[in-house]
This record gives structure tokens, C-alpha cells and sequence, in this order.
């Protein structure tokens, strides 16, 4: 679902932004296209923490009730939340691997799980 959220741009050895809605939502960045792409992340994953911990997601207020000091930057932030909810239940898998990397595995106390988990993750650039 796409959100749309006020944002506070400041401007302070490079650049921080603030969410007047969402408390504890902020983050920064040396340059303002950097800073702008990283309050998309910030909300995305602000929004989906609320929505995985059954928490109220609060309405955006309307920027034109919003003041800002003259140096401040007043803008709308646009993020997809859909790209940051990941089904974090745990799901079975048969594989197969050789028999001497299994019982290799097993003599260094190796959780296949996680080892395929981190190999996945970095595979997948995640």
C-alpha cells in the first residue's frame, strides 16, 4: 500500500528528517536526495513495525497545518510498505546435500538453517 506522510527536512551538516506524525521516525543523510531516499526506507519500516506489532497506524496530517522555521524544508515523503513486510514464520524445506558435508557440518556443531539462511540472504544481496 503506498503511504504518504508530511516530512521535516533539516539542514545540519548535511541532512535530518523528522515525521510530525510518526514519533521516533527520522533519519539522515550527507546530501537531500540521500536523506529523502533514506525517510522512504525509515517510513516503510516504520509502518511495517507498527503493522507487526498490531499497533494503530496514525493519519497523515495535512501539511498545510504544519509550521516550519524558514531553514526547515516542508515535504510529502511516498513509500510502498508493501516492499518491507517479510512472513517471518519459519517454513519447512526438505533438501539434499552430500553425506560427508552433513556429518562434516555436524562435527562443527553447524545449524543447517541458519548456514542456508545467511548463504540465501547473501545470495540474494538481502
Amino acid at each position: 500500500m503506498t503511504r504518504i506522510y508530511p516530512a521535516i527536512f533539516h539542514s545540519e551538516d548535511g541532512y535530518w528528517v523528522e515525521f510530525p506524525d510518526l514519533e521516533g521516525c527520522n533519519t539522515c543523510g550527507e546530501t537531500f536526495e540521500e536523506t529523502m531516499e533514506m525517510a522512504q526506507e525509515a517510513l516503510g519500516l516504520y509502518i511495517t513495525s507498527l503493522m507487526e506489532n498490531n499497533q494503530t497506524i496514525p493519519e497523515p496530517s495535512d501539511i498545510r497545518t504544519i509550521t516550519v522555521d524558514k531553514s526547515d524544508i516542508l515535504s510529502y515523503v511516498c513509500v510502498d510498505d508493501s516492499k518491507y513486510h517479510r512472513e517471518t514464520k519459519a517454513v519447512k524445506k526438505t533438501l539434499s546435500i552430500p553425506a560427508w558435508l552433513a556429518t562434516e557440518a555436524e562435527n562443527q556443531n553447524l545449524s543447517l538453517s541458519k548456514v542456508l539462511q545467511e548463504a540465501l540472504l547473501q545470495r540474494l544481496s538481502i
